[in-house]
């Protein structure tokens, strides 16, 4: 959710669960990108991405090495701030919830 809409993207790709949290953390950075502000926040859920996005732990696969590079290239890196939420409060996975019903 970004200024108040629900994005919501079928076609990123496919792979592993960490694979399609990679995935949704590109397209919310393009998200943010597109909106023309130098500074937001990238909320999710899981933790490893989360951490391998800001850099405290290696992408040990060349699949997730791949996202976190073209994460990087599109300018993902700081002063973007990426943070953890429990999965209660991730929006991105209630609106999910909604649709699958």
């Amino acid at each position: 959710m970004a200024r108040g809409v629900t994005h919501l993207f079928a076609d990123l790709g496919y792979g592993t669960n960490n694979d399609a949290e990679w995935l949704a953390l590109i397209a919310a950075l393009d998200v943010a990108q597109s909106l023309g502000v130098d500074e937001f926040l990238l909320l999710g859920d899981a933790a490893t991405v989360i951490n391998q996005a800001n850099g405290v732990w290696k992408c040990r696969s060349p699949a997730l090495q791949a996202h976190r590079a073209r994460f990087e290239a599109k300018g993902g890196m700081r002063p973007v701030q990426i943070r953890k939420v429990p999965r209660s409060q991730n929006l991105a996975g209630i609106a999910l919830a909604k649709l699958k019903m």
